[in-house]
């Protein structure tokens, strides 16, 4: 990655940090005081910058690096602002103590105090329960989204807080900056404005649970590039019921008059749904997104795919002819699981630069070192893989220990819970 890539979110997040705290740094107070309104402030550039790394634009996207980074820092900004804004009150009563152990008390106890504290308080609960309820993996995605959106009312909160408290003036700049960016969210991102309209032309089955589904355009094309992926909304048809969610599936191949075509396995909620998708159904793209397979140069490459992992794979062999040599191995568990195996058997014997290796059995690590290039054959190879999160670590502990260093191994995450 650049180096204005890794720096761009760390830059953005201290300026958006960095403002306010100079414009309101309090003079003449004591430490403790002091520190409090720092935090405040810290704590309100902090959620800022996590309201911008919410927002799935392309070029936005690009310039910090990629989805899943803007992603991840969009949950370490929302800890860290959470855990910032818990300290705030307690520097308000560690200051307060000095005077009496009762004034501190006061200080913490939100039913002893007016409207701009409650709403304080409030702030706090929902940045609280907006953040455990992100970062849990058992809650369905309707009952996950609902509940995030608490993170919203801790916004709204939080800044009616400070306005209560005399602030509005200071607050002018930032206030706006979050309701730009909190209407950009929901109007573009959540109710589809900035998404592209497509129709399903048709429906294939290729596995147990694994569909290949192709999306004709009804406006501007969308311009996609092997291995990359894009969010996907299906709403209802005569005979389909849609989830109208957005959700990351790769693109499996892109037509030459403007068609994709995207890999989709049933794992539950959406993709369970999918499995009666029929042609004629309107489908929202937003995208694309990612940079896996771009920019690969010319040495030798190895490629690694597990069960639908192996969609950004075919979609490059269905792209153009390879120019170096490429070692691709695929493993999926059961034999009704294989998808595409035909299909890439018969791209393998049109090109000698093709190695292939099918396996079945997705989850025995030995089997995967057996199978595996060793030490001498990696060097110099760079490694692409994509598949479930403990196919990759096995993969990944597998090519470290053969010596591949981790700026040779590439893959992308697409669980953006």
């Amino acid at each position: 990655m650049k180096a204005l890539h890794r720096l761009s979110i760390p830059l953005v997040t201290l300026v958006l940090v960095g403002v306010p705290v100079f414009w309101a740094f309090p003079d003449d107070l004591p430490v403790a005081r002091s520190a409090g309104i720092v935090l405040g402030w810290v704590g309100c550039g902090l959620l800022l910058a996590n309201l911008l790394l919410m927002l799935r634009e392309v070029r936005l996207t690009e310039f910090f690096g990629s989805l899943e980074r803007m992603y991840t820092w969009h949950h370490v900004l929302g800890t860290l602002a959470y855990l910032v804004l818990l300290v705030h009150p307690l520097a308000f009563a560690v200051d307060a103590a000095q005077h009496s152990a009762h004034q501190a008390w006061a200080t913490l106890s939100p039913w002893r105090e007016r409207w701009p504290i409650w709403l304080g308080w409030a702030a706090l609960i929902c940045l609280m329960c907006g953040l455990a309820a992100a970062f849990s993996r058992k809650l369905g995605y309707p009952v996950w989204r609902w509940l995030h959106g608490l993170l919203v009312l801790a916004v709204l909160f939080g800044f009616a807080h400070l306005i209560l408290l005399g602030l509005s003036q200071t607050l002018l700049f930032a206030l706006l900056l979050a309701t730009v960016l909190m209407l950009w969210r929901v109007l573009r991102i959540d109710c589809g404005l900035a998404a592209r309209p497509f129709l399903v032309d048709h429906v294939e089955t290729h596995a147990n649970g694994v569909l290949e589904i192709s999306l004709r355009p009804l406006a501007t094309l969308l311009n996609a590039k092997p291995g990359q992926f894009a969010m996907f909304a299906f709403f209802d048809g005569p005979h389909f019921q849609g989830c109208r969610e957005y959700h990351p599936y790769t693109i499996s191949a892109v037509d030459s008059d403007g068609k994709l075509r995207i890999g989709v396995k049933s794992l539950g909620g959406c993709t369970h749904q999918l499995q009666s998708l029929t042609a004629g159904v309107a489908v929202r793209v937003q995208g694309p997104f990612g940079s896996f397979l771009r920019d690969r140069g010319n040495g030798p490459e190895l490629w690694v795919a597990g069960g639908i992992g192996i969609t950004p794979f075919i979609a490059v062999l269905r792209g153009e002819p390879l120019g170096h040599p490429v070692r691709l191995h695929y493993f999926y568990r059961e034999p009704a699981d294989a998808a595409y195996v035909e299909e890439l058997r018969t791209l393998a014997s049109r090109q000698a630069t093709l190695d292939l290796e099918i396996r079945v059995g997705l989850g025995d690590a030995q089997a995967l070192a057996n199978t595996l290039p060793d030490a001498g054959t990696l060097a110099g190879c760079r490694c692409y893989l994509c598949g479930p999160p403990g196919l990759l670590s096995s993969v990944i502990g597998i090519l470290e220990s053969r010596d591949v260093p981790q700026d040779a191994i590439y893959f992308e995450r697409f669980d953006f819970r």
